[in-house]
């Protein structure tokens, strides 16, 4: 059976756990070698890189701290290096922090971070990568159903910063469209993940506020950045894509 993503290189930043290690998981199954980044946990990304080779790609794992724009920089470089190329670039890094803008016990250290890896390290990690890309790659973007909607009290940062990565998208198609390089983003809603899992506090309020009824899965978002990824996705580009069950309906 022929895989549609043979002979490609995908860079997935984040990919040591949830989201990101589903991407690249997906990924590696259609056929792409694969490269994730991890800032902190260097068992779990080994562990997933080993899975990954289990699907008869190359893989590695590379330390990188997607809030330091010289990094993320020679994060790129790197793959670049070991790979010979990189076609496929999924942002998929980023970090959440809630606070209210009157509370003046915000830690504004942290709200700050939050903009320099959801926004910086993913202008910096494009900026990196689109000279080096071929013509028909792939950029794609995971932001958040927060980026176009804040339900709760807290979130207009975190909000921000997503909302940021979709207009970044649609600029960056226009400014790649010559190339053929598609940029995209996924917008996530409620996901079960190790850092939001389906048994929280919140999950009640959470599924039903989907038309579905439930939490999704981080395989739905990961079969989502596939497509997106694949040949069949060739004429899409600056767009953005819900998965979220329905919560924006």
């Amino acid at each position: 059976m022929s895989k549609m993503l043979e002979g490609k290189v995908a860079l997935v930043t984040g990919g040591s756990r949830g989201i990101g290690a589903a991407i690249a998981r997906a990924l590696a199954k259609d056929g792409a070698d694969v490269a994730i980044s991890f800032a902190a946990s260097k068992d779990r990304a080994e562990a997933v890189v080993e899975e990954l080779k289990g699907f008869g790609v190359r893989a590695k794992a590379f330390k990188a701290d997607q809030a330091n724009t010289d990094e993320v920089s020679g994060l790129v470089a790197a793959v670049v290096s070991h790979f010979g190329r990189v076609d496929i670039l999924v942002n998929n890094a980023g970090v959440f922090v809630m606070g209210q803008v009157h509370d003046r016990a915000n830690n504004v250290g942290e709200l700050d971070r939050m903009f320099d890896v959801n926004v910086h390290g993913v202008a910096t990690a494009v900026r990196a990568v689109a000279p080096l890309m071929a013509d028909g790659g792939r950029i794609i973007s995971i932001g958040s159903i927060a980026g176009e909607m804040s339900p709760w009290a807290g979130m207009a940062d975190y909000s921000a910063t997503k909302g940021a990565v979709s207009a970044y998208t649609r600029g960056w198609a226009r400014d790649l469209g010559p190339r053929g390089i598609t940029v995209n983003t996924v917008q996530p809603g409620p996901i079960d993940t190790d850092m939001s899992p389906k048994d929280n506090e919140l999950a009640e309020t959470l599924s039903a506020s989907t038309a579905l009824g439930r939490y999704g899965t981080a395989d739905e978002v990961a079969a989502a950045v596939a497509f997106l990824a694949g040949p069949q996705a060739s004429y899409i580009t600056g767009a953005t894509l819900n998965v979220d069950g329905g919560i924006a309906a």
